[in-house]
């Protein structure tokens, strides 16, 4: 008999052990990057992997993964954005169950049946110690943090918006904004956010649907927090994946708008210098309108 539970998370699952973020256009800064150990407000040490540029800007990015935390994906991810000057922190959420080297967990890791009773004992406070926790210690070198979230990590990414973490911003790709196994999630508490929120989302996405993601801008809207959302047409849940043909061109106006985003909301003293291929946003009003990005399979 199927577990409606976990076929819930399946829907979720974004990466294989060997997929790649894709390559933003590279900056030529010099990068310090390896694995920290951090400590949550119980005493839990959890993995993080911390990549900060040679020449500080000011701005740092706490990287929240997928439902498998912390792996090479975000390392590489973490490691690509030091290149364009920003501080990036990204952490794993299994310490409590799983242990310190997520390294050490193999490629079966990501198979349901050994994650979920793992992912059955997240519980949504000592989550946010965590993320507290992370944010103490990328402070020590950037002044000003967004939130850049994929799959359960966008749908985190989301909820950080909220005034307790004190973010500059909150930047979440394909992250599931409605109700999860019976848990409201941000458009149902769109009223305790405040940061501007970046959502991106495939309009392929079989498990986030356009119901869902019109719901969510409504609700921000209706609280006023500053946001924009964009649909890719096409594009499946997990897109942002290098090993991932035929979406390129969404992938690579998902970087732009990240990396735009990050430069207004975080490092906006230094915004006006990006590099060559990189926009920096203009202002967010307070109810962005929905754009739509490149269609798949243009790549």
């Amino acid at each position: 008999m199927r577990n409606p539970q976990t076929d819930r998370w399946e829907m979720f699952v974004c990466y294989d052990a060997d997929a790649r973020p894709p390559r933003a256009s590279e900056a030529a800064a010099e990068v310090e990057a390896g694995p920290v150990v951090l400590e949550s407000a119980d005493g839990t040490r959890f993995a993080g992997f911390l990549a900060t540029p040679a020449v500080h800007r000011g701005s740092g990015v706490l990287v929240l993964p997928d439902n498998r935390g912390l792996s090479g994906f975000y390392e590489q991810l973490a490691t690509h954005l030091a290149r364009h000057g920003h501080a990036a922190l990204a952490i794993d959420y299994f310490g409590r169950t799983a242990g310190l080297d997520h390294a050490a967990r193999g490629d079966d890791w990501g198979d349901l049946a050994n994650l979920m009773p793992h992912l059955a004992k997240l519980r949504e406070e000592e989550l946010f110690a965590d993320f507290t926790a992370a944010l103490d210690h990328l402070r020590r070198t950037a002044g000003s943090v967004v939130s850049l979230g994929f799959c359960v990590g966008g749908r985190f990414a989301f909820l950080t918006a909220a005034a307790r973490f004190g973010l500059a911003g909150a930047i979440g790709l394909y992250g599931m904004p409605g109700v999860l196994l019976g848990r409201p999630g941000p458009t149902q508490r769109a009223a305790e956010l405040v940061a501007p929120i970046l959502g991106l989302f495939g309009g392929g996405d079989e498990g986030i649907g356009a119901d869902e993601v019109d719901a969510f801008d409504a609700a921000l809207t209706t609280h006023g927090v500053p946001h924009e959302i964009t649909v890719y047409p096409g594009a499946p849940h997990g897109f942002f994946d290098e090993q991932l043909p035929g979406f390129a061109d969404a992938q690579d106006d998902a970087w732009r708008r990240i990396l735009a985003f990050i430069d207004e909301h975080a490092a906006p003293d230094t915004a006006r210098r990006a590099g060559p291929g990189r926009t920096p946003a203009a202002p967010a009003p307070a109810a962005a309108p929905r754009s739509t990005g490149p269609a798949a399979g243009s790549g």
